[in-house]
């Protein structure tokens, strides 16, 4: 079973950085996909960002040209680098790992939150 921890969390000022990193453990071989979710309070659960295995990714519209995902293939480490953060950004962050051989497995960390003032 795969285990995931987030780490990097927390307060910032508007128009700051925070580095989000995800370690995934369990697994002795590189995962396919590779993403982070966030939920803000009374909001869904919305993907942020993804990253395959060779390299591809994909954004939410509301991040893309601030935020990027990138991942250590040889350490299953993702990250999640936080520019120019607005007050809409503020959620908790869940890193998420999606594995399809030889069993399907959708794991999710325990969160970590994001928090920008304004």
């Amino acid at each position: 079973q795969v285990q995931l921890v987030e780490s990097g969390g927390g307060l910032v000022q508007a128009g700051g950085s925070l580095r989000l990193s995800c370690a995934a453990s369990g697994t002795a071989f590189s995962i396919p996909t590779l993403g982070w979710y966030r939920q803000a309070p009374g909001k869904q659960r919305e993907l942020v960002a993804q990253i395959y295995s060779g390299g591809t990714t994909t954004y939410a519209g509301a991040v893309e040209g601030r935020f990027t995902i990138s991942r250590d293939n040889a350490k299953n480490l993702v990250f999640l680098q936080m520019d120019r953060l607005q007050p809409e950004d503020k959620a908790v962050y869940y890193c998420n790992a999606v594995i399809r051989s030889p069993m399907y497995q959708n794991a999710w960390g325990q969160g970590t939150q994001v928090t920008v003032s304004s």
